[in-house]
């Protein structure tokens, strides 16, 4: 095998071709679907068991995708080689379960193997292949033709355009299990729990909020020199005002006290009440402390209170909080 160096042009060019290739393949499919796609969401959304993907070769990398991505939004699934399948895996099967076959030719004698041991407990067959008169799609319940005029490989022999279609398929049926099940983002969440969309979806601002002897608060009356002595102990860069029934009534930041200073120059004898900001925004501890974030963030704000239900207050959050807990 000889190997030439390509040029930026040709490069780009085999790029897009592969792309062309695959798109056209995808869109070949979206314009093949029939019912014979809805009966198989039907039968996986009323599997009392899992749904298992089985396949070899490229078909089981893309088995095991479609498996994890099922399983991730709300259909329980898991995948099982064809080949370990036929050697003892098969005893995974239960007569509850849906059995979700892939293979591109159809013709895989392991996956013909399975069908067979299937057929036998009743187990529902969904074949994915790119030939319906193949065995395999002959005698599984229901068949999802994933034919692909041209492979994107120019000798038509890597499994490329058929690949794609078929991943494409398999999260076509994800989402629709998803969608009939009203699948939503914090059932995603609890299924991802150490991620990024974990932390965002599950952290709420009463785990990440500060509180207690945290908390700078004062009263309308504190002078301005108390005041800044309680927000440079506590470190949130402002002081809840608050009034005798513990209801906030104004919030004092490190710009209320920058513009007072520009207004009326001596500080020392004034009161927070001469330059706080009324009507502080508030959240309420069960809210997702992503509300929080959003709600600072569209309103320019690096701190927002905290109240309970009654509206009394009870914590502060401040965007460092948010950060450090990685939740933006």
């Amino acid at each position: 095998m000889s190997s030439r160096p390509l040029s930026p042009d040709e490069t780009l060019a085999s790029a897009r071709r592969t792309l062309r290739t695959e798109t056209s393949a995808l869109q070949a499919l979206e314009q093949r679907l029939d019912h014979a796609f809805h009966d198989a969401v039907r039968h996986m959304l009323a599997c009392r068991g899992k749904v298992v993907v089985t396949g070899i070769g490229k078909s089981g990398h893309i088995g095991r995708k479609i498996a994890a991505t099922l399983a991730s939004t709300g259909t329980p699934a898991f995948f099982m080689h064809g080949v370990e399948a036929i050697h003892g895996d098969l005893g995974m099967l239960t007569p509850h379960d849906v059995v979700l076959a892939i293979s591109y030719s159809g013709a895989a004698q392991e996956l013909v193997t399975v069908l067979s041991v299937c057929k036998r407990m009743a187990i529902p067959i969904i074949a994915i292949t790119g030939h319906p008169r193949s065995e395999l799609a002959a005698n599984a319940d229901i068949h999802l033709d994933v034919h692909v005029e041209h492979e994107a490989c120019p000798l038509n022999l890597a499994p490329t355009a058929s690949t794609t279609v078929t991943m494409a398929l398999g999260d076509a049926l994800a989402v629709a299990c998803l969608e009939a099940r009203g699948f939503g983002a914090e059932d995603f969440a609890l299924s991802h729990p150490g991620g990024a969309l974990g932390r965002r979806l599950l952290t709420h601002v009463r785990d990440v909020m500060r509180s207690g002897d945290a908390l700078p608060v004062v009263h309308e009356h504190t002078l301005i020199p108390l005041a800044l002595e309680e927000m440079s102990r506590k470190g949130m860069g402002m002081t809840i005002v608050t009034n005798p029934d513990n209801h906030p009534i104004g919030i004092f930041t490190d710009g209320d006290l920058r513009r007072l200073i520009i207004r009326k120059g001596d500080i020392r004898s004034l009161t927070v009440a001469d330059g706080m900001s009324h009507h502080p925004k508030n959240v309420v501890a069960s809210q997702l402390a992503v509300e929080a974030a959003t709600l600072m963030d569209t309103n320019h704000l690096s701190q927002v209170v905290v109240v309970n239900e009654h509206g009394q207050l009870i914590g502060a959050l401040h965007m460092h909080d948010l950060m450090a807990a990685k939740v933006i």
